[in-house]
């Protein structure tokens, strides 16, 4: 079969990177006409790109449909095409998704990045192009990237055994100084018992031969090492077992919330009351809405109020603010706990434990956990979620419903006359819906609920629309290829 040179000069005999002549076949007639690449798996071999990329690409170009079977690697086009307007249009793929953009080599590698773009990384010169996110293509590479490199996995278990190996000699190496101290300590014990031998070697330390003059042996050398080793041994080293120290140890090496936690197990009550009274001051807030509430049913009740008088409705409406009030409390208290917990390091697993812990909603303990974390910012909100994704991908890997709690958590933080974060939810979508924390079907039910809801006029639907739209239009596109 002949050989093609690939995007390189085609009169160069001895250029290292070819791929086979393309082969046609055009099968069937009239309407059902299409066109068969014979050897398109043999040409994706070579150009190290799956099979249905070239084929999706024909397709794309052409404006027909296009078919490649796995099974058995027949690459179709709808139509009847000329071979060489099909190897016009390789070409073009080969300069757009497999040759480098700085040294023009095919030895090319696509890489998907988290903000999902496309980009070849080059294996010659190390150059990363980056591939116009316009042309049709590249969502279908999206929606089926490559497979990752079948050596990776084997590269691993080498690494593992290299380091196995490593262990294995440092071992060794440690059981035959062990052996080497125990035969000198034995050595040094029947000298000790011969006289003569002391006596000999300080007439030979006495008199200044040449033998003395000579430069040390190896043996000598690790004779002084494992001197020094002995002298080492020698020394007792103590450990402070105390309460005190062993609590500081523990803080100087966990964080703060996690330390309280390991300190738990001597029994002080002082500990369980700083862990415990973040869920007490939650429960006395709800504690003084319900007291709250109570005593102003009672007092109405005995005033014998009727609902049809506009000032008996306003004390009804008193009862239910002062309640109002109180939940508003044992909110400001979660978010308290939240941002006093963040400023000691905590980590998000350790944050979400702390708000099962205590009481409240799950829509409370959402709300408490977004104002905690972005309280205080004036600007850049996008930045800051890209910064925290941590802690709301912890938040809502509890179960289905938890990505509404966050979105009805943004809503209410931008509601509270944040007019930067009304202006900013869009980005704020983006960065969350990039970051695989949020998903589509989330995101769009819930702003059709809200557009239903009661607070449909509000100004977050108008600025999250932009992205709404955006989201919707990609769905589309994709469902059309």
């Amino acid at each position: 079969m002949a050989l093609l040179n690939i995007g390189g000069n085609s009169d160069d005999a001895f250029y290292r990177y070819k791929m086979p002549k393309m082969v046609t076949k055009i099968e069937g007639r009239g309407n059902g006409i299409k066109t068969n690449v014979v050897n398109m798996v043999d040409i994706a071999k070579a150009l190290a790109r799956p099979a249905a990329y070239t084929t999706k690409y024909f397709g794309c170009e052409l404006g027909a449909q296009s078919k490649f079977d796995e099974k058995t690697g027949t690459s179709l086009v709808n139509g009847a095409h000329e071979t060489a307007k099909l190897a016009g249009l390789l070409e073009n793929f080969i300069k757009k998704y497999v040759q480098c953009y700085g040294c023009g080599n095919p030895e090319t590698e696509i890489l998907i990045t988290k903000t999902q773009m496309l980009q070849l990384k080059c294996a010659a010169c190390g150059f990363v192009s980056d591939v116009d996110m316009r042309d049709k293509l590249t969502t279908f590479i999206l929606k089926n990237p490559p497979e990752p490199k079948k050596g990776s996995k084997e590269k691993k278990a080498m690494r593992r055994a290299e380091k196995e190996r490593l262990k294995e000699g440092e071992a060794a190496d440690e059981e035959q100084k062990k052996i080497k101290k125990e035969a000198k300590k034995k050595g040094t014990t029947t000298s000790s018992k011969d006289g003569t031998t002391k006596a000999s070697s300080s007439k030979k330390k006495a008199s200044g031969s040449d033998e003395d003059r000579t430069s040390p042996t190896h043996s000598q050398v690790d004779e002084k090492e494992e001197d020094d080793e002995d002298e080492d041994n020698d020394v007792q080293w103590q450990t402070d077992t105390s309460a005190e120290a062993a609590r500081q140890r523990i803080q100087e090496q966990l964080s703060a919330v996690t330390a309280d936690m390991v300190m738990l197990s001597t029994d002080e009550p002082e500990k369980k009351k700083a862990l415990n009274k973040a869920s007490e001051n939650a429960e006395n807030g709800n504690l003084v809405a319900r007291k709250m509430l109570t005593d102003e049913v009672k007092e109405n009740i005995k005033k014998g109020i009727s609902t049809d008088e506009p000032e008996k409705k306003k004390a009804l409406n008193k009862a239910s603010e002062n309640a109002e009030n109180g939940n508003l409390v044992a909110r400001k208290t979660l978010t308290d706990e939240v941002k006093e917990n963040i400023k000691k390091g905590i980590s998000a697993k350790q944050l979400q434990s702390l708000l099962e812990s205590l009481s409240g909603s799950s829509q409370e303990k959402m709300n408490a956990m977004y104002e905690g974390l972005f309280d205080g910012i004036e600007k850049g909100f996008a930045k800051e979620v890209i910064k925290k994704k941590s802690y709301l991908t912890a938040a809502v890997a509890q179960d289905e419903g938890s990505q509404l709690l966050l979105l009805h958590a943004i809503e209410e933080f931008c509601g509270k006359s944040k007019t930067s974060a009304m202006k900013e939810i869009a980005l704020v979508l983006k960065a969350l819906y990039d970051a695989d924390v949020l998903e589509e079907e989330s995101i769009v039910q819930w702003y059709e609920g809200g557009l239903k809801g009661g607070k449909k006029d509000s100004q977050i639907w108008k600025n999250a629309r932009p992205f709404i739209d955006w989201l919707q239009s990609a769905e589309s596109e994709s469902e059309e290829d």
